[in-house]
């Protein structure tokens, strides 16, 4: 989807780290904290606005039903997210800045990490993107995200509402969700899922994320977003505490050298330090164009395993097809990959599309999928973890299969 917004951008910053240091009590929900708080988050947000934010998120971040349920208000949804976005739109829309809606991790994790279905994730976003919709925000913003399961679920959900998606990840310093995941397998398969602008938010301070964005800046075909955090509070001993708004602005300026065009703060940034990134900005408007990124054509023909990303050349050989079992693993480690270059595996059963979504990690080389069956090949695309390669020679029409290959991102081959 076409990003929407003139770049670069400028979003605001934390709301939960304000509101821990202004009185909200630890252990509370804090989306239901903000319902009856309301003029805390109307004065919080018309001060990113006044210091130059051009979007702002609605606090909805939380809304969801694995979430409230730590509170028993899992059958709120609905009723806190319209009340967190009619009071961000009470914010924003006097200024004409638009709202997004804002979604955290489930908190679940299907195999190998854990043993959530994909389809109770998706189910979860679907429910919240209903909400949101109806609530009228004006984007999505997938955010502070540590597995690639819960994004591509979200994603998926987000369809029928139209919307553009943001989506950013939370990694450590070596790039490393916690899943496993690396950024770059990550940002393809889900460039090729058709999000707006992806990038990091949280995680760490800017300094420690500048060569991450650069890294993915190098293959992006979407607007690339930088929302770090402000530092570590300091504890009295030897931290030094958050960092000053002048700080702030000066690391982020390397975030914009290294390709980063949509930009905030996250944990303990303040309206002040939104205004030192618009003071920032301002010095440098020159250097920007409000354009689409150059689109690259070698990520068109990546694949990805949630932990690697495979650069496909024009000559592929797939390897004697492979049947779905619980051996798949080895079967994977035990391709020729002097003979192949793509490892075929054959999906005859929505249990073997499971078997594929489970061990698919463990592959080393990019994964093709043949399935004789558009409801199998659909299962097979849907719950893996990754961009996945088709089979062209699967019985299917060839209209159909490319209608669903464009659906998950896949490749035709």
């Amino acid at each position: 989807m076409k990003f929407p917004f003139k770049l670069p951008l400028l979003l605001d910053g934390g709301t939960g780290s304000y509101f821990l240091e202004h009185g909200m009590p630890r252990n509370v929900c804090m989306e239901e904290w903000i319902c009856k708080n309301p003029s805390a988050l109307l004065h919080l947000q018309q001060s990113y606005i006044n210091a130059g934010a051009k979007a702002i998120y609605a606090p909805t971040f939380g809304a969801n039903r694995a979430h409230l349920s730590l509170y028993n208000l899992e059958n709120n949804v609905c009723q806190l997210n319209t009340q967190l976005v009619a009071l961000s739109k009470q914010a924003a829309q006097p200024y004409g800045v638009p709202v997004g809606g804002s979604l955290s991790p489930t908190g679940l994790f299907v195999p190998p990490h854990g043993k959530a279905d994909f389809d109770d994730i998706y189910n979860i976003y679907r429910e919240q993107i209903r909400a949101l919709t109806n609530a009228q925000v004006n984007f999505l913003v997938i955010e502070t995200q540590t597995s690639l399961a819960d994004m591509r679920a979200a994603v998926l959900a987000s369809r029928s509402s139209n919307l553009p998606v943001f989506v950013t990840v939370t990694v450590d310093k070596s790039g490393k969700t916690m899943t496993n995941g690396t950024l770059l397998p990550i940002m393809i398969t889900l460039q090729s899922m058709g999000i707006a602008a992806f990038g990091l938010n949280c995680s760490f301070g800017p300094e420690d994320m500048t060569p991450l964005i650069n890294e993915l800046a190098q293959h992006a075909k979407v607007p690339i977003i930088a929302k770090p955090n402000a530092g570590i509070p300091s504890n009295g001993k030897k931290e030094k505490g958050y960092q000053t708004p002048e700080e702030f602005a000066n690391h982020i300026e390397g975030l914009l050298e290294a390709g980063a065009t949509v930009i905030g703060g996250c944990c303990g940034t303040t309206p002040a330090h939104i205004a030192a990134l618009k003071e920032m900005l301002e010095k440098r408007q020159d250097d920007f164009y409000s354009a689409e990124p150059e689109k690259q054509q070698a990520d068109d023909y990546a694949a990805a395993i949630e932990s690697e990303s495979f650069f496909l050349t024009e000559h592929l050989t797939y390897s004697q097809p492979i049947t779905c079992s619980i051996r798949l693993g080895d079967d994977f480690i035990e391709i020729d990959d002097k003979r192949a270059n793509v490892a075929l595996v054959e999906v005859n059963s929505i249990d073997d599309a499971l078997l594929l979504a489970e061990y698919g990690h463990m592959s080393r080389l990019p994964i093709a999928v043949r399935a004789e069956t558009l409801p199998i090949l659909e299962a097979a695309l849907r719950y893996f973890q990754g961009r996945l390669l088709i089979d062209s020679a699967c019985c299917i029409e060839q209209k159909i299969l490319k209608h669903t290959a464009e659906k998950y991102g896949a490749i035709i081959y």
